[in-house]
Order: C-alpha cells, then structure tokens, then sequence
C-alpha cells in the first residue's frame, strides 16, 4: 500500500511490484498534477491509469461521474477499480484497454497521462493521435515525460502547438484541440480607394 498526500486530502492505493512505480506514487506524475487545473465541467480521462492515482485524483477533486481511467493491463484495471472504492470514487469507469482501443467514450475535456516513453513511440503516436480526435474542442492534453523534442514535434503536428513546462527533471506537455481554422491569419479586407482616387484610375 502507497500514500500520496494531496493537500486537502490523501490517496491510499494498493499497487503491485508488475506495475509502474510500484513503491511511491513516480514524480513525473506528481510533477503533472501540479500543473494541471481542472475545471468543474471536465470530463477527464486517465490514460494509462496504472493503479488509478490521476484519474482517482481528479475523481476527488470533480466526480467521479465525471472520470474513466484505462490502463492495458488487467492487474492495473482491477487495482485502480478497487482503489477508486478504497478512496471513496468507486463510481469512475475503469476500462481494460490497450489505449484507446477497448472502449468508445469520447468528447473528453482533459486527458491526462504518463506515457511509457523508455519504448519506441508506437504507444505515444497512438495517444496522440487518438487522443485529439476523443478531446471536445477546447480540450486539453497533459502528458509528462523524460524526453522533449519528440513529443514536443508530433503534439505540435497533431494539436497545432504545445506548451512545455520542465519540473523536477521531467517535461510536462500541455496541447489544446482549437477550433477549425484557429491560429490561421485571417484575410486582411482590400482597401478602397478614394473617389477621387477611383476616377483618376477608372475604377
């Protein structure tokens, strides 16, 4: 059993020796959740929940209506479930997914994650990627990682930009899905000439 103290109130989580950072919640994560302010309309996902922590986190903070976590292993699946009820927020969907392949909800608000990046990109181009097309418009993506240029270069690609934020040795990414069109420079309307100047040059 791990603690993590959270101010106003402290996160007791059942982990195992199988999943990520199985001693003490991993700074990384803690590093995120320190830059990320929720809003009381969110509708968050956890992606790559592990033994639940984020999702539980913000579960605390909003709903737990309001929260889906989702992790590809099934000890992480079942650890985060009984976690969510150990910590009061028993009523978050948790998912058994390899990302977002196992389930359909979509129209998220905020996406939060800690994504496995001493892999190859395959599994961060598919949170990426999907990622975008699941968030509402307006939505935001956190990711944390230990590495830069890569995720800075695809979220920049999928999102249209990203802020980028180093705490504690980590890089804490923050994308927004704009709207169509956002960011684009708007058509400058053609000026008219005087009249004066329209009969000198027959117009």
């Amino acid at each position: 059993m791990i603690e993590a103290e959270f101010g106003d109130f402290v996160l007791r989580l059942e982990t195992s020796p199988r999943l990520f950072s199985p001693a003490a919640v991993d700074r990384g994560t803690l590093a995120m959740l320190s830059l990320v302010e929720l809003r009381p309309e969110d509708r968050v996902l956890d992606l790559g929940c592990g033994c639940g922590v984020v999702g539980i986190w913000a579960a605390r903070r909003l709903s737990p209506d309001q929260v889906v976590l989702c992790d590809v292993l099934p000890e992480a699946a079942e650890l985060a479930r009984a976690n969510a009820v150990r910590n009061g927020v028993g009523a978050c969907r948790v998912y058994e997914s390899d990302g977002f392949r196992g389930f359909s909800e979509r129209d998220f608000t905020l996406i939060l994650s800690n994504p496995p990046y001493h892999t190859d990109f395959s599994v961060a181009k598919h949170f990426i990627e999907e990622g975008f097309r699941r968030l509402q418009t307006g939505g935001r993506m956190f990711l944390v990682t230990k590495r830069r240029a890569w995720y800075e270069n695809k979220l920049t690609a999928v999102f249209g930009g990203c802020r980028v934020r180093e705490k504690d040795g980590y890089f804490v990414f923050c994308a927004e899905k704009r709207p169509k069109g956002a960011g684009r420079q708007e058509k400058k309307p053609e000026r008219k000439l005087s009249k004066k100047l329209a009969r000198r040059y027959g117009k």
